[in-house]
């Protein structure tokens, strides 16, 4: 099968591999649909370490080939979406409430829950990201890693629930709780900002403001719902102008650059709350006036896949997406087949896409 492997920082490419038939608690899926993550990207360009060689890919839908033993969510035939965090039920984290942070897969960086990788090539074990490797035809995965869906719902909207949106979305209404009536500004309108302006709006934020350096990227924006859209560097004093001097209720950061971060922190009100959901590097920091964080009474939140509960949230997005309350078709601007993928990071990079898919035979 095809698939896009990355060799190390930069080097990547669409490859030839072989899969093995899954064992106990795994599912065999056709992919259909995978979103072009940003993430997909931080592997690629060394952000988050990960192992070569690896399959990237975290963000899809596609339909059960077959099944392992002792499998009773899935069957073959059966149309899934992908969630990249595994949900056992069992952990400390599944058991209180906050599944998004299952331990599951914590052991298993690139490979299978066993620990032994499904894909390879000629003799060389292939790392998936997240148990996953979905930029691929084909992907072995844990069932705890997948939702079933509506056979109704195109593969491409579902894919994008997978991560962008749900975590966008999670981020607005799950994450920071976003009030009715309440102002929010949005650092970074990519796919998951642009599902974080959908979110508050969703929540009924009455002001949305949408910052990016891409006019292309906030004129979306402000298709999905922003109230407002600004460009120019000086964010902060613009923000503070459009809230009366005091800054928003609620500031997003979804690049996952340090000073976006204290920026989005600074156009943030006494009392706000600042939410980061971009994923930065390991070697950066992002620094807080020890005085002020007592004294400007803010709540600091960091945003992991928008506290998702695949089971429940998936269903709730895509039957939003149903009643048209949330227009998923609009976020997807180009698709591409696998032997393109390359180029789709290229367009993402150069800030074309809200959000690339790849489309399967």
């Amino acid at each position: 099968m095809k698939a896009l492997v990355v060799d190390g920082i930069n080097d990547y490419s669409v490859q030839e591999v072989g899969f093995s038939e899954p064992k106990t608690g795994e599912v065999l899926i056709k992919m259909k649909a995978t979103g072009v993550c940003h993430s997909d990207l931080s592997i690629i360009n060394g952000t988050i370490p990960m192992a070569a060689p690896v399959i990237v890919g975290h963000e899809g839908a596609g339909i059960v080939e077959s099944v392992g033993e002792n499998v009773t969510n899935v069957k073959p035939g059966d149309h899934v979406a992908l969630t990249w965090v595994p949900i056992c039920g069992e952990c400390y984290f599944c058991q209180h409430q906050e599944p998004y942070l299952c331990s599951a897969g914590s052991m298993a960086m690139g490979k299978q829950l066993d620990g032994t990788s499904r894909i390879s090539r000629g003799d060389t074990p292939v790392n998936v990201m997240t148990l996953l490797g979905a930029m691929a035809e084909y992907a072995v995965v844990p069932s705890i890693s997948l939702v079933k869906i509506e056979e109704d719902i195109p593969f491409a909207v579902a894919a994008m629930v997978g991560c962008g949106v749900m975590t966008g979305v999670g981020a607005a209404i799950k994450t920071a709780e976003v009030k009715p009536g309440s102002t929010v500004a949005v650092f970074g309108c990519g796919g998951v900002g642009l599902s974080v302006v959908q979110g508050a709006r969703l929540a009924g934020a009455k002001t949305i403001i949408a910052v990016d350096l891409s006019q292309n990227k906030v004129d979306l924006a402000l298709e999905f719902g922003a109230t407002h859209g600004i460009t120019s560097k000086d964010a902060v004093d613009e923000i503070k102008k459009l809230t009366g001097g005091i800054g928003v209720d609620y500031s997003f950061e979804v690049v996952g650059i340090p000073a976006l971060v204290t920026a989005a922190d600074m156009s943030t009100r006494r009392g706000g709350t600042v939410t980061v959901v971009g994923v930065g590097k390991l070697t950066e920091f992002v620094n807080i006036n020890s005085m002020m964080f007592s004294l400007s009474a803010k709540t600091y939140k960091g945003c992991f896949y928008g506290n998702a509960n695949p089971a429940v949230d998936f269903p709730n997005l895509l039957s939003l997406y149903k009643q048209k309350r949330l227009p998923l078709d609009d976020m997807i601007t180009k698709t591409y087949d696998i032997d393109d993928a390359p180029k789709a990071f290229e367009d993402m990079e150069a800030g074309l896409n809200a959000r690339g898919i790849i489309i399967y035979d």
